[in-house]
This record gives C-alpha cells, structure tokens and sequence, in this order.
C-alpha cells in the first residue's frame, strides 16, 4: 500500500480566481464558500474569485481564503493520508483534515490569527524576504551579524531557500550581505514568524484555548518542532508557539523521507509545496510522485491516480 502525505499550502500560494472552479462545479464547495462567508461575516468567496489582489493578500483574508479551498480540494478528493503537514497557515488545513479542529472554528480562527499578526506590525514597518542559494548556517550567521533592527529566520523551505523576517531595515541590511545566488523580497503585509509577532501569538493562544481540540484521524508533523503528533492537546500547543518561531518545512520532509512516503499530494492553491518536495526529495528512496488539486483537472488526475 502507498504511504501517501498530504500537504496545505500557506500564505504565498493565493491567487485571485482560487477555488472558483470549485465552485461552479460542486454544490458541496458552494455551501463550503457559503458557511465561510456567514461566519467572517463577509464575502471571502468574492475576494477569491475576483479580488482585488492587494485585498486578498492582506493577511486577515489570505488566511481564511487559503484554508477554504485547501478544505474543499481535501473533501472532494475523498482519500485519507498516512501523514500530514502543512505549511505555517497550512497546519491548520491539515488539522481540519485530521478532524481534530472543526471547520467552523478554524476559518474564524485564521481570520484571527492573520488580525492579529497585522496589527502586530504596521504595513511597511515589516518585511520579508527568499534567500535562494545560501545554506541554513551561513545565513543564520548573517542574520546574527545584523543589527538595524528585530530579523530572524522565518522558514526553513529546503537546503536552498531560507526565508527571513523581521524589521524592513533589517531584512534590507541582510539581504545586501548575504552570499546567496538570489534574493527576493516577498509580497507579504507583514513579518511572519520571529519575535515582532509575539503580541500575535500572545492573543491567539488565548483563543486556541477556547477551542476544541481531538485527537486526529492520521498524525501531521507540526511546523514549530517538525515531529509528528496525534492529540489534540499537542496540536494546541504547537500552534500556539507557531507564529513566532521557524517554520522547520526542511526538517519535516526529513521526517516524510524517513518515513519513505512515495506518494505527495498537494492540497489547495498553488503548487509552491510540490515545487519545495521536488527539489528537496531527488536523493530520496523511493522518490515520491508528486500531484496537486486545485482545481477539476487536477483533482481528477488525482482521484485517476489514486484508484
């Protein structure tokens, strides 16, 4: 039998016109959009399908946004994984799909999650930026050497790509320093992931723990300590930690190589994880094949693949 994972996107992977096929195609993902829409108490359906762009990637409605179409693309593939993970944001699609959040709880709790990080920092204060080329060492000894303001590593994608985050000034000053083949600073309304979003992170947990957590159907690896865990009460945990600290993606595909998963299957927007598995998984054995659903084609060339 196939040892199949299932990835969640995050933030960077929206896209204006996600998840409309969806929509106009199943009465299912309809009421999905619709019971979305009550309960932020706005059209996150609209903004998905027609934008503007600049409001859909402020991070109050990317999350949300992101959530409902991975939650969609997951029930319409109609399959359970082996293992889970997704990335940052992502984690919580992941969490819904292992039944150990409801649905309803999660959307409003990304729109708060994405609040709270906005207001954590104001648009401009904060930045982010790739760094493409350079491995984990020689950028954290850059990152460390900066001293222009508050800058961490935010995600750890793969050997190749490292994300930091932090104050505009800083991100600025390491990126003109570090020896990498590219940089890119990234279209994100605010730092992600170091300690600039300790307020957020303080504000969430005490929403996480009115939340109801079970234990989960199938096991996700979590992104703050990149291991896998299957109760409710780890899963809180591990979100609650999540918003300041790195996103360990690389040590979690260490754990899917470990555990030989040999089939990928991205769900929601974007193939941004597909991308990162291929690349990070060319030494693996076996090497996993890699499938997305974002839309019908690409979940019937799943659902084919699957059966």
């Amino acid at each position: 039998m196939s040892k199949m994972v299932f990835l969640f996107p995050g933030q960077a992977s929206q896209h204006v016109g996600m998840g409309k096929e969806f929509y106009e195609s199943f009465s299912f993902a309809r009421e999905v959009f619709g019971r979305a829409d009550e309960i932020l108490g706005y059209e996150i359906s609209r903004l998905c399908f027609e934008g503007p762009e600049d409001e859909l990637k402020m991070t109050q409605n990317t999350q949300p946004a992101l959530l409902v179409v991975s939650h969609i693309a997951y029930s319409l593939l109609g399959a359970e994984p082996f293992i889970a993970a997704g990335h940052s944001l992502g984690e919580y699609s992941a969490l819904v799909a292992a039944e150990a959040i409801e649905f309803e709880d999660a959307v409003l709790l990304v729109h708060k999650r994405g609040q709270y990080m906005q207001e954590a920092v104001p648009v401009g204060v904060g930045s982010m930026a790739a760094v493409i080329g350079a491995d984990y060492e020689s950028v954290k000894k850059a990152v460390s050497k900066v001293k222009s303001g508050v800058l961490a590593i935010a995600n750890w994608n793969s050997r190749e790509q490292i994300v930091v985050a932090g104050h505009k000034e800083a991100v600025e000053e390491v990126v003109s320093q570090v020896d990498a083949f590219k940089t890119v600073i990234l279209p994100v309304s605010a730092p992600f992931h170091c300690d600039l979003m300790k307020g957020a992170e303080k504000k969430l947990a005490y929403d996480l723990d009115y939340v109801e957590f079970k234990d989960l159907k199938f096991p996700i690896i979590t992104n703050v300590d990149a291991e896998m865990i299957q109760t409710g009460n780890a899963a809180r945990d591990a979100l609650k930690r999540q918003v300041s600290r790195t996103v360990l993606w690389h040590k979690s595909m260490e754990v899917l190589e470990k555990e030989k998963v040999d089939l990928a299957i991205e769900l929601g927007s974007g193939k941004v994880l597909s991308a990162l598995i291929k690349r990070t998984s060319r030494r693996w054995t076996p090497r996993p094949v890699l499938l997305n659903v974002e839309d019908r084609e690409s979940l019937a060339k799943a659902q084919k693949a699957l059966k």
